[in-house]
C-alpha cells in the first residue's frame, strides 16, 4: 500500500483509504442524499410535505417523553457543544502531530474545517424557524442541525484518522454513524430541531467526513508517487555518475 515517510522514523505512513475507488462511491453516494434533502427544505413546494412529516414527528416525540429519555437527550445536547466538542478535536489534533500522522490530521482538521465553513453561511441561507417548545436553550436558525453536524464529521473523521483500513475501522466507523444518528434523534426529541434538520445535519457533517478524507488520501498517494519518483531518478544519475567516473579511470 501507498503511504508517506514518518519522518524521523523512516516508517511510512499508513494509507487514509485502502480502496478509495470505494471510498469515492460512498462519498458521492452520501454527498447526494445530502444534497437531496437540502433541495427538498429549500424549495417551497417540497419543504411543505417534508414540515408534515417534521410535525408528525415531533408529536411523537412529545407523546413518547419520559424523564430517562429525557436525561439521555441533555446528556446529548452538552456532549454537542463546543465546549465540549473543540477540546476533543484540539486533544485528536494534538495526538496525531505527536505521532507524527500528518496526512491523518490533514484529513481530521480538513473535514472539521469544512463543517465549520459550511455550518453558518447555510443556516443564514434557509433561516428555518426552531420548533415550538424546546427543551434545551436554542440560538440561531433551525436548518440543519449544528449539533448533528459537529457529532458526525467529529466522530466519523476521527475514526478515519486514528483506525487503520479494515475490518475494525468498519466496526468503529458503526459506532460513529450510530452515535450521529443518536444525536440527531435526541435533538429532535429535544424539540430544538425538526427531523429534518438533524438528518441534514448528520449528513453532512459525514459528507464533510468523507470528503476529507478521499481528498486528502488523493494527494497523499500523489505525493508518494513523486517521491517514489524522485527516488528512483536520483538512483539512476548516481548510477550514471559512477559509471562515467569508472570510464574515466
Amino acid at each position: 500500500m501507498l503511504g508517506m515517510s514518518t519522518p524521523g522514523t523512516g516508517r511510512e505512513e499508513e494509507p487514509l483509504l485502502a480502496s478509495p475507488r470505494s471510498a469515492a462511491f460512498l462519498t458521492v453516494g452520501v454527498a447526494t442524499l445530502t444534497a437531496v434533502l437540502f433541495v427538498l427544505v429549500g424549495l417551497h413546494g417540497t419543504l411543505a410535505r417534508v414540515q408534515r412529516t417534521d410535525n408528525a414527528w415531533l408529536r411523537l416525540m412529545i407523546s413518547g417523553r419520559a424523564q430517562p429519555l429525557t436525561v439521555i437527550a441533555k446528556v446529548f445536547n452538552v456532549l454537542g457543544l463546543v465546549y465540549v466538542t473543540l477540546p476533543v478535536r484540539i486533544a485528536l489534533g494534538v495526538f496525531l502531530a505527536l505521532r507524527r500522522r500528518w496526512w491523518h490530521l490533514a484529513a481530521f482538521a480538513a473535514a472539521v474545517i469544512l463543517s465549520e465553513l459550511l455550518i453558518g453561511p447555510l443556516k443564514g441561507a434557509y433561516d428555518r424557524p426552531r420548533p415550538p417548545g424546546s427543551l434545551v436553550a436554542t440560538s440561531g436558525g433551525s436548518f440543519p442541525s449544528g449539533h448533528a453536524v459537529a457529532a458526525s464529521v467529529t466522530v466519523i473523521a476521527a475514526v478515519i484518522a486514528l483506525v487503520p483500513p479494515g475490518r475494525q475501522r468498519k466496526l468503529w466507523g458503526a459506532v460513529a454513524v450510530a452515535f450521529a444518528i443518536l444525536m440527531g434523534l435526541s435533538r429532535a426529541y429535544l424539540a430544538a430541531h425538526w427531523l429534518s434538520d438533524a438528518a441534514a445535519g448528520a449528513l453532512l457533517g459525514t459528507s464533510c467526513a468523507l470528503t476529507g478524507a478521499l481528498v486528502t488520501d488523493l494527494w497523499q498517494r500523489r505525493w508518494h508517487a513523486r517521491k517514489k519518483r524522485s527516488g528512483r531518478d536520483t538512483d539512476l544519475g548516481n548510477v550514471l555518475a559512477s559509471r562515467r567516473a569508472e570510464a574515466r579511470g
